[in-house]
């Protein structure tokens, strides 16, 4: 959420350090989390390093399309995570892949993901970058916590758009780019769920802690990539909010980039419990 700011003390980590997985025997790795602020792994981490791993066990010539994944309970930092890969199909256009993230609690988050070659067919794009978002980069400086720089020039009432860019250079490895992108597309989602809510102008036009009134957490997440981006350079990730129901609420973004480039389409479903205690 937008809400938390980070304490003095708190060590930005390398991105690229957090995708370097250790392995641990056939289609399992491992990795670490530093201490963030709000006490449990950030969600945007865990889909980056699990695709990642589940990207180890594919060929070179398959890039990730498309991921559907599960928040389970909240990961910590305090002890490694386990990604156990299952190969579940290897076809010659898409390969599939679920990974479980384990602690030792158990089960903290479940990914299921499709990779596909690259086919020379029609390149059609629908959807454009909004005129309101001003140049890339523009918009207010917001001191993040994670490994993103992150500034927002649209932040309303069932929207949030930001233009955000993962510290860390990435290279050409489009696998990396595209970790980098999925880490970062947990970043704003439920912003734009806690905009639709009534009181959130408490916390805006006041000093009330958001969590004072709130309980939040991502339940799933989803992400279609549909041509190749720079996640380490300047991106568009312009999220609505669909309203709130049963205390869960749901966001969908695009992400473009600065050129107009329909990079990617993003939906979260979030927990958004007001407080009665």
């Amino acid at each position: 959420m937008t809400e938390q700011t980070s304490p003095p003390d708190f060590e930005m980590p390398n991105f690229v350090d957090l995708m370097t997985l250790e392995p641990h025997g056939p289609d399992v790795f491992v990795g670490t989390s530093p201490e963030y602020p709000w006490g449990r792994v950030f969600g945007g981490q865990v889909v980056a390093q699990a695709l990642r791993a589940a990207a180890l066990t594919v060929d070179e010539a398959h890039h990730i399309h498309s991921l559907h994944a599960y928040f389970i309970r909240g990961g910590v930092s305090s002890e490694p995570i386990r990604y156990e890969v299952d190969r579940i199909r290897n076809g010659r256009s898409f390969v599939t892949r679920r990974v479980v993230a384990r602690q030792s609690d158990g089960a903290i988050f479940n990914l299921s993901c499709s990779f596909q070659i690259d086919e020379d067919q029609a390149d059609i794009q629908e959807s454009h970058l909004p005129d309101d978002v001003g140049e890339a980069g523009s918009g207010a400086d917001e001191d993040e916590w994670v490994v993103v720089d992150r500034r927002l020039p649209v932040q309303r009432k069932g929207r949030v758009a930001a233009w955000m860019r993962v510290l860390g250079d990435c290279g050409d490895d489009r696998v990396l780019q595209c970790c980098a992108l999925a880490f970062a597309s947990d970043d704003l989602p439920m912003s734009a769920i806690g905009s639709s809510h009534p009181r959130i102008t408490e916390i805006r036009d006041s000093d009330t802690d958001y969590h004072d009134l709130f309980i939040g957490a991502s339940l799933d997440h989803s992400i279609w990539f549909h041509r190749p981006a720079k996640a380490d350079r300047w991106l568009l990730y312009d999220f609505r909010s669909h309203g709130l129901t049963g205390g869960r609420g749901l966001a969908t973004g695009e992400v473009f980039s600065p050129e107009g480039v329909h990079v990617a389409t993003v939906v979260q479903e979030g927990l958004f419990r007001q407080r009665t205690r």
